[in-house]
């Protein structure tokens, strides 16, 4: 992998990580339509640290978010009435929205690993986000605050990101419409979604750190990922801002449309 393609991809990463069109997708899309070949060991461990790279823009972006609710989960949780403190019950429910990812994470690893290379199934996986979300804007109530969220959301909300584990399912397009299903608003759906990136992007970076090592000839990839890294989190960052402001005026129906028209001329061209 080269500097300029690992640019690319960081870029690629950065633009539809938050946006409901799935990264994973366009990953495994990108190479396949500029011809791009990568040895097979780098593939998912680049893919997955430029997700790490991503994360980096959620730390920084929802930092005040993310440190009241750490401090208040792990010095409040076992106090009399800590659950009445909104922080507290945020942080348990971010626990019960990862669990769901972790578990599946582990009995389809294999499974998840060979769907990285396989740009048909993909496609297929972007026609499905595309449908989660036109179904989410008909059936969801868009009604409950962020405030408003409750255990049984955040554990219906965390099957939907375990879908998102195959490339082509967009996380953010699945959790997001999950918070729509089971009423949220847009926005507030879109906050816990990316919150709820925080623990999973964490453990995949840590055994995509372990599957690093076992790289042949690492020295010669670490330039590649630094790029990647840097590029995923700078975009990333501007993404958020980006997508928070267009979901309090605009329904997820015009990323469905993208991803529609993407895959049927991939499918028609290729």
């Amino acid at each position: 992998m080269t500097i300029f393609q690992a640019l690319i991809l960081g870029l690629v990463q950065g633009l539809t990580e938050f946006l409901p069109i799935s990264s994973s997708g366009h990953l495994v899309l990108t190479p396949y339509l500029l011809n791009w070949t990568f040895p097979e060991e780098q593939v998912f461990v680049f893919d997955v640290l430029v997700q790490v790279g991503t994360l980096m823009a959620v730390i920084v972006y929802f930092w005040q978010d993310l440190r009241s609710i750490v401090t208040a989960f792990l010095t409040s949780f076992w106090q009399r009435r800590a659950y009445e403190r909104f922080e507290v019950r945020m942080g348990a429910y971010l626990v019960l929205a990862t669990i769901p990812a972790v578990l599946l994470g582990l009995v389809f690893k294999d499974a998840v690993e060979a769907a990285f290379s396989d740009p048909q199934f993909t496609l297929y996986a972007l026609l499905l986000t595309a449908g989660l979300m036109l179904a989410a804007e008909r059936f969801g109530r868009l009604e409950k605050p962020f405030t408003g969220l409750g255990w049984l959301d955040a554990i219906v909300i965390g099957l939907f990101q375990g879908l998102s584990l195959f490339p082509g399912i967009s996380r953010s397009g699945s959790t997001i419409s999950g918070g729509l299903f089971r009423g949220l608003e847009r926005p507030a759906a879109a906050r816990f979604s990316f919150l709820m990136a925080v623990p999973v992007m964490l453990g995949a970076g840590g055994l995509a750190v372990v599957d690093l090592l076992k790289v042949p000839d690492i020295g010669s990839f670490l330039a590649p990922l630094l790029v990647g890294f840097v590029t995923a989190a700078v975009v990333g960052y501007l993404s958020i801002r980006w997508l928070l402001n267009f979901l309090t005026r605009y329904p997820l129906s015009y990323f469905s449309i993208y991803l529609i028209v993407v895959s049927v001329l991939i499918l028609v061209l290729k």
